[in-house]
């Protein structure tokens, strides 16, 4: 006898148009999310084939992957072509009809801030984007996935897609998670431990108690980082917290329809004896602050560890690449990394800029000063939380602390030949990747959470935010 239907088989099934073979099915979508960095590519070609937009009161375009992000800012950017990209956007999503969230606007923010705080992305809901961290908006139990330019452009002209149906995964994770750790340590404590592929072709459904006491802002981050797991998506199933931070937003039904949209979205769970291609169950009293030391986000470990040797760690990576992941940190085994000295902290990006995140920086931040010689910055993930946050005065607490507070966009998540922090700067970070030169040319990025990254900034140091520090 077959077993129940997981979260995501309901959710595809709602959305199948039709089999196209064995692997692959027609989907609908619902939402669809541009941004200035590949928007137009996908809207000039969809004009210059004598095609419209199918649904343009569901499809959305964000200004933020390129734009500037100092005060005062202009379309002016130092990125290459960045102006022209914002510029080309612009008019070709006016041209299209689509609602667009410019520079100035009150709404203005990163994709993946946005979408939620608006609520434009909804429960059992399906929603592109052309950008990987979409995975993060499976949060509020919808079914959302990057996607490429050339798919944008198909999903724009038809509101469907051919998707290859990915395998099922849940993650099940009981317990609670110890003081001073967060929904970062934690995504990072499954990629140190699963690795870096460990999620490949698979939508992963988060589950357990641990997963249930985070709140919505929380279960962004876990899910943003899916994408480093190699994941297809991520998802957890929406309870209470995500239905009480949605309702009144700009986007979600109301009135009656709220009522209606609520009976539909209670039903959205896996069931009681839904089968899983894979299961892993994970203890939250395990999971340490964490820390990268390398190039990979699978790289990492607790915060009080040391740099591992390959010969003492199960590692995913062949030695020639786990010897230049030390050669390129300028690290070797058996250094600490709390006490690692740093020259920049960066808060910001998709996974770690929100008011919460914000908050909890400040609360350490509060009556102390950056340690002389580091560069400190924090980038609120959208215009509102920036609002939101001078309304409380947080953004005095980060200035008078030493930190740039800017305006909301991506920033120094990536390095796109624009502004960085410098030939092999070190860097403590809340993003989501430690590429090589992800931040500027060789520059060495450790990911940490805003705790972490405002611990160290004060220290001048990797440091512990539990402290003392």
């Amino acid at each position: 006898m077959a077993g129940g239907r997981t979260l995501f088989d309901k959710i595809w099934s709602m959305h199948r148009v039709a089999t196209i073979d064995d692997a692959s099915d027609l989907v609908l979508v619902d939402r669809i999310l541009l941004h200035e960095r590949t928007g137009a590519v996908a809207l000039r070609s969809l004009a210059a084939a004598g095609r419209c937009v199918l649904a343009p009161r569901q499809s959305f375009v964000v200004m933020d992957h390129v734009v500037d992000t100092q005060p005062g800012r202009t379309d002016a950017t130092m990125i290459p072509s960045g102006s022209a990209f914002i510029t080309a956007t612009r008019d070709a999503a006016k041209a299209a009809g689509l609602t667009l969230f410019d520079l100035g606007d009150a709404e203005q923010g990163i994709g993946h801030v946005i979408s939620p705080e608006l609520g434009i992305v909804l429960p059992g809901a399906t929603l592109v984007c052309p950008d990987s961290h979409t995975c993060s908006q499976g949060a509020l139990g919808a079914l959302a996935w990057g996607i490429g330019s050339t798919a944008a452009e198909h999903a724009l002209a038809t509101s469907t897609l051919r998707v290859k149906r990915p395998k099922t995964m849940r993650i099940t994770i009981d317990g609670a998670l110890a003081a001073g750790v967060t929904a970062k340590d934690l995504a990072l404590y499954l990629l140190s431990r699963f690795g870096s592929a460990g999620g490949a072709g698979h939508i992963v459904e988060y589950a357990g108690s641990a997963v249930s006491a985070l709140d919505v802002e929380a279960r962004l981050t876990l899910c943003n980082m899916a994408t480093e797991f190699a994941a297809f998506s991520a998802i957890i199933a929406p309870d209470d917290k995500v239905f009480g931070y949605l309702k009144g937003r700009r986007y979600v039904p109301a009135g009656a329809e709220w009522g209606a949209a609520l009976a539909s979205w209670r039903d959205l769970r896996s069931d009681d004896d839904a089968v899983f291609d894979t299961e892993y169950r994970i203890d939250a009293r395990d999971v340490a602050p964490m820390v990268t030391w390398g190039v990979s986000p699978q790289q990492a470990i607790a915060l009080d560890g040391e740099v591992p040797d390959f010969e003492k760690v199960e590692d995913r990576d062949p030695r020639e690449l786990h010897d230049r992941a030390l050669a390129y940190m300028d690290l070797r085994p058996g250094i600490r990394m709390t006490g690692l000295p740093i020259d920049a902290a960066f808060i910001g990006s998709c996974t770690n800029s929100r008011l919460s995140d914000l908050r909890r920086a400040a609360a350490l931040l509060r009556g102390r000063k950056v340690a002389p010689g580091v560069k400190a910055i924090c980038v609120p993930g959208s215009t509102d939380v920036r609002a939101r946050a001078e309304a409380e005065g947080i953004d005095r607490i980060f200035i008078d602390a030493g930190f740039e507070w800017r305006e909301a966009g991506c920033s120094m998540c990536f390095y796109a030949g624009g502004e960085n922090f410098g030939l092999r700067r070190r860097v403590i970070s809340s993003t989501n990747r430690n590429f090589e030169s992800r931040q500027g040319p060789e520059t060495r990025s450790h990911l940490a959470s805003p705790e972490t990254v405002a611990a160290s900034a004060i220290a001048g140091v990797i440091a512990d935010p539990r402290g003392p520090f």
